[in-house]
């Protein structure tokens, strides 16, 4: 240890660590200059990220205000309770953990159907159908095909993923041909789906349909969604990779979208469908093409909903009720709190579901669940916001009234840093030698 010691003190070592300290340190006290400032808030990013933070904040005030109305009393705990404290119940703990990751896979899905959709310019308000015409795919091949083994889950899942994309055909091809408003086709195949696979499973009695129990019969274990031994971190909980799916699928949305040819076209032919037509992209193409990804995310949803095996391994149901799943609108939601972007909608997903956790949780302190809902609801109100917030961090990015300045110049000698980073906006004005002056 004694070697290790003298081999620091070395003339070398002692000119690298002051190098390393004058970078560690410039970093740092970059911060503090207004070029940094400036630059962060005049990205589009920084704009979405700060309107997502005020509707957030937004919405668990109005929900604390709500609770100070209905029992004063346990309005700070309920807070308490609403922003983490669900999690030391004796009741939560790693279940409780397990069991939320597990409801963020459906619904990052879903929010990822409606946010592909929104950033190549359309509206897919139909992902509660895609969901349910999905799910009635698995639970065929799930039910009917037992004889595929270890491939039985995989290929139940895939059989959603195409009934979804099969579902979300419909409504960009009447879009593209025939100019249809997508959300008037989605609305109407929501309930054309919904009505559709209630008869399927209802006309199969006692082959997909339950009649005693009037719900699906479960599927066998083993086109049950593997857990990969995440049951033995979150112990009691219904978790499986299905989050793990959904986060793969954002990734490779995010890829897609910013990274490829195709992810550009799709996107252009969102922004300007008669001007990507000009530049020689098929917007038709483009646009059915959108819709069936779209539905196929939104149809994996209904699938990892179906094959999920539930913390005691007893499956998952559905009851053919004449009554449009959750999941779908909730996805929309998800889309809007997160900007659209794959990378935010995996955190407005875990945020939802987080909160929706919470809320099965505060029932301790007799509260009632909705509060949730007015909650999301009202967040998702200030999400509208986005545009006015943007333009306002904007607009405060242009003034000069920003941290940092001169002052800021005695921190670097403070902390001992020979150079700094050049102020562009700081930085003297130099005026132009003319020629006469040139000539003395």
């Amino acid at each position: 240890m004694h070697e290790v010691f003298n081999c620091l003190k070395t003339p070398f070592t002692k000119v690298f660590w002051i190098k390393l300290w004058n970078k560690i340190a410039a970093s740092f006290l970059a911060l503090f200059t207004r070029d940094f400032w400036r630059t962060l808030l005049s990205k589009p990013g920084t704009g979405d990220f700060i309107a997502s933070i005020v509707a957030i904040i937004g919405g668990l005030l109005i929900g604390f205000i709500i609770m100070l109305f209905t029992r004063p009393t346990a309005a700070l705990p309920g807070l308490g309770m609403l922003i983490g404290g669900w999690i030391g119940q004796t009741t939560a703990g790693l279940k409780g953990i397990g069991n939320w990751i597990y409801y963020v896979g459906p619904i990052l899905l879903c929010g990822l159907s409606v946010g592909f959709a929104f950033k190549t310019g359309l509206f897919n308000i139909g992902a509660t159908g895609q969901f349910t015409v999905g799910m009635l795919c698995s639970v065929v091949v799930g039910l009917l095909c037992p004889f595929l083994g270890p491939f039985h889950w995989f290929v139940a899942a895939l059989a959603g993923v195409l009934g979804g994309a099969f579902w979300g055909f419909f409504p960009g091809f009447f879009k593209a041909y025939f100019n249809v408003n997508e959300v008037i086709t989605c609305i109407m195949f929501n309930y054309i789906g919904m009505y559709a696979v209630n008869w399927i499973l209802i006309s199969n009695m006692g082959v997909l349909y339950h009649f005693l129990r009037n719900m699906t019969i479960t599927v066998p274990s083993s086109a049950f969604t593997p857990t990969w031994g995440l049951r033995n971190l979150f112990p009691g909980s219904a978790i499986d990779i299905g989050f793990i799916i959904a986060i793969v699928a954002a990734i490779i949305l995010h890829i897609i979208l910013n990274k490829t040819t195709f992810g550009y076209e799709l996107k252009a032919c969102g922004l300007n469908r008669h001007a990507s037509e000009y530049g020689g992209i098929n917007e038709k193409r483009g646009t059915m093409l959108a819709m069936i990804i779209s539905g196929a995310l939104a149809g994996l949803a209904g699938a990892l909903f179906i094959l999920a095996s539930g913390a005691y391994n007893w499956g998952t149901n559905y009851e053919a009720a004449n009554i449009l799943i959750g999941t779908g609108f909730q996805g929309i939601s998800v889309a809007l709190l997160g900007m659209s972007s794959p990378i935010g909608i995996i955190f407005a997903a875990l945020f939802i579901t987080f909160i929706q956790t919470a809320g099965f949780y505060m029932q301790s302190l007799q509260y009632k669940v909705e509060i949730i809902d007015i909650i999301i609801s009202t967040i998702i109100y200030f999400s509208a916001l986005t545009l006015f917030i943007r333009l306002m961090v904007q607009r405060f990015a242009s003034r000069g009234n920003l941290p940092g300045g001169p002052k800021s110049h005695k921190l670097w000698r403070l902390f001992g840093v020979r150079q700094g980073p050049t102020i562009a906006s700081e930085a003297p004005e130099i005026t132009p030698i003319s020629d006469k002056e040139e000539q003395v």
